[in-house]
């Protein structure tokens, strides 16, 4: 669920993946729910072939998930 992006974390001046909560999705209360369930599962785990969570973040009703970029 949700479109991936690279991206530049200019803050702290490295790439990042930024994954995307559908604008469609946005406003379902089960979808925000369970895109927020994916970012705190995979924050709690620590392994090399899962990606780092950085930050989960909202902008102008736009739910996104802010993590480690894997080539």
């Amino acid at each position: 669920m949700g479109e991936v992006f690279k991206a530049v974390d200019s803050k702290l001046g490295r790439a990042v993946a930024i994954k995307i909560l559908p604008a469609d999705l946005g406003q379902d209360r089960t979808a925000r729910r369970r895109f927020l369930q994916e970012a705190r599962a995979a924050s709690s785990l620590n392994h090399p072939g899962i990606v780092t969570v950085h930050a989960i973040e909202t902008a102008d009703d736009t739910v996104f998930i802010v993590m480690e970029l894997l080539a």
